[in-house]
């Protein structure tokens, strides 16, 4: 297993195939084993590299919890020091997307081209109070349910009616895999996410994608944040929910590869 030292973090990623290095940055409830679909079909094509951020897989705890997306994508940029890798393609899902946006903010010169699935614009689409009592419903989860019952808890907003039990199945199996320290984490950075004004910055060409059906970050949130962008264009996975590259990974690796081939 290949695991990189960056700070005081042991941060463990896959990596499969050859090419061009593509990126892959995974969700809140998720980890690298949920781009399984994507690695084995865009490995052909690429060197495909899927982390697990700090407090989530196989990698490390932050000593101290993390309160902004800004301390992931620093973390990312050392371990692609490590690796010493160029210039990427990235591709983030929901706070993975929100980490990817960070790192073209501060790490520009490193991008080739930018995926942003299911995005999320956090706290910037919602009122103070809805923000609030999105933070508490999440710290109180993660501090007083067990893995399995927040799992159950998610699941079905997570995946679309459309979903095989297979799906289902591994979507929870990787969902009771969250640990505190990363879920509080994450929690936090979208408590304070904010991104709209980085957008019209962002100068790579972007694809931004989402499921037809996803109702944690519905079509909407993907169209405003694709209008602030000066180089991109939306793509929708029918039928899909949030996890849509999990439940129709044919699709979506279909529509990375035509993008990323242009």
């Amino acid at each position: 297993m290949p695991y990189v030292k960056v700070e005081d973090l042991s941060i463990h990623y896959e990596i499969e195939g050859n090419g061009e290095p593509l990126v892959l940055l995974h969700g809140m409830s998720n980890n690298s084993q949920s781009w399984m679909e994507q690695i084995q079909e865009l490995k052909d094509h690429y060197t495909v590299i899927a982390w697990d951020a700090p407090g989530y897989g196989k990698s490390s705890d932050p000593a101290e919890e993390f309160r902004n997306f800004k301390e992931f994508a620093r973390i990312l940029n050392g371990m692609l020091d490590q690796l010493k890798l160029e210039k990427i393609y990235l591709l983030g899902h929901s706070m993975g997307a929100a980490i990817a946006i960070e790192y073209c903010s501060l790490y520009p010169n490193r991008i080739n081209k930018l995926i942003l699935a299911d995005s999320t614009r956090g706290a910037s689409a919602l009122t103070p109070e809805e923000n609030e009592t999105k933070l508490k419903n999440r710290l109180f989860s993660i501090e007083n349910l067990s893995t399995e019952e927040i799992a159950d808890k998610r699941i079905k907003a997570l995946l679309s009616p459309h979903a095989s039990e297979k799906v289902y199945k591994r979507v929870k199996e990787i969902m009771t895999q969250i640990r505190p320290a990363g879920y509080r984490s994450v929690a936090n950075s979208l408590y304070h996410l904010n991104q709209m004004r980085l957008l019209s910055h962002i100068d790579v060409p972007v694809l931004v994608i989402c499921g037809e059906l996803d109702t944690v970050t519905p079509i909407k949130e993907s169209e405003a944040i694709q209008e602030e962008l000066i180089n991109s264009r939306l793509v929708i996975i029918p039928g899909g929910g949030h996890l849509c590259y999990q439940e129709n990974p044919e699709m979506f690796n279909s529509s990375i590869l035509e993008f990323l081939n242009e």
